[in-house]
C-alpha cells in the first residue's frame, strides 16, 4: 500500500480509525432517529452496497440508487439501479413504484452538481418517502473531508487543484491538471443556511467534533 494511502487509512478509512469511529456513532444516532428501521424499506441516493453491509443497521430492505456500477453479486435484501436522481423523470418513475419508508442519503447533495440540481435532488427525496436522512459535510469545519485538508474549501478553485495533486491524504491521486479539477471543482460544501432553505419542513441536526459542527442531517421523522 503506498505511503499516502496507509496515512489515509490510518485516520479516515480503517477500521478503529477517527473516521469508522464516527461514522458508528452516526449510524447509532440514524438507529435513534429510526427505530423501526428493521421494518423499513430505504431507498439510498448516492450510496453504496459496501456501506450497508459493513453498517450496524440493517434495513428490511435497501434499493440504492448510484450513477456508478453496483457489484454483481447482491444480498437478498439489496437491490440497486445506475440512474440520477436529479433527472425528474427518473425521480417520477422511482415515486410510481412506491414502497418507499425512508430516502437516506450520505455525503451526496454536495456532489450533484450547483443549486438547480440540488433543488431537483431535494424535489425526489421529498416524493419518494415520508422519512429522510440527508446528511453533508458543513462547510465552515475546519477540515474538508473529502482530502482531509485544513481549510481547503475556502482556497481559490486553482490552488486546489494544485494541492490535490500533491496531498498526502487524497482518496486517488488525479493523474493530470484536467483530472485534478474534476476532482475538486464538483464538490460544493453547503452552509446550515442553505440546508435550511433546502430543507425547510425538516429538523436540521448537527454533528460534532470537539464541539465544532462537522456535518448536518436534515431528518424527517414522520409526516
Amino acid at each position: 500500500m503506498p505511503r499516502s494511502r496507509a496515512l489515509r487509512n490510518r485516520f479516515v478509512d480503517a477500521p478503529g480509525s477517527l473516521g469508522e469511529r464516527m461514522r458508528l456513532a452516526r449510524w447509532e444516532r440514524f438507529r435513534r432517529c429510526f427505530p423501526g428501521i428493521e421494518g423499513m424499506s430505504v431507498v439510498d441516493l448516492g450510496g453504496t452496497a459496501e456501506m450497508w453491509l459493513r453498517a450496524p443497521v440493517r434495513a428490511k430492505h435497501v434499493h440504492l440508487v448510484n450513477l456508478e456500477e453496483h457489484p454483481a453479486e447482491l444480498p437478498d435484501w439489496i437491490t440497486a439501479e445506475v440512474a440520477d436522481v436529479t433527472d425528474a423523470a427518473v425521480a417520477a418513475e422511482l415515486s410510481a413504484r412506491g414502497g418507499f419508508d425512508l430516502v437516506f442519503s450520505n455525503s451526496v447533495i454536495e456532489h450533484v452538481g450547483g443549486h438547480g440540481r440540488r433543488r431537483q435532488f431535494v424535489a425526489a427525496v421529498e416524493t419518494l418517502a415520508p422519512r429522510h436522512w440527508v446528511q453533508t459535510p458543513y462547510r465552515y469545519f475546519p477540515v474538508e473531508p473529502h482530502f482531509v485538508a485544513p481549510g481547503f474549501q475556502f482556497l481559490p478553485l486553482a490552488a486546489r487543484a494544485r494541492l490535490v495533486r500533491r496531498w498526502p491524504l487524497v482518496h486517488s491521486r488525479p493523474d493530470g491538471p484536467e483530472s485534478a479539477l474534476d476532482a475538486v471543482v464538483g464538490i460544493e460544501l453547503l452552509t446550515r443556511t442553505e440546508m435550511r432553505y433546502l430543507f425547510p419542513r425538516s429538523v436540521l441536526l448537527s454533528e460534532r467534533v470537539l464541539g465544532v459542527p462537522k456535518s448536518l442531517i436534515a431528518v424527517r421523522r414522520e409526516l
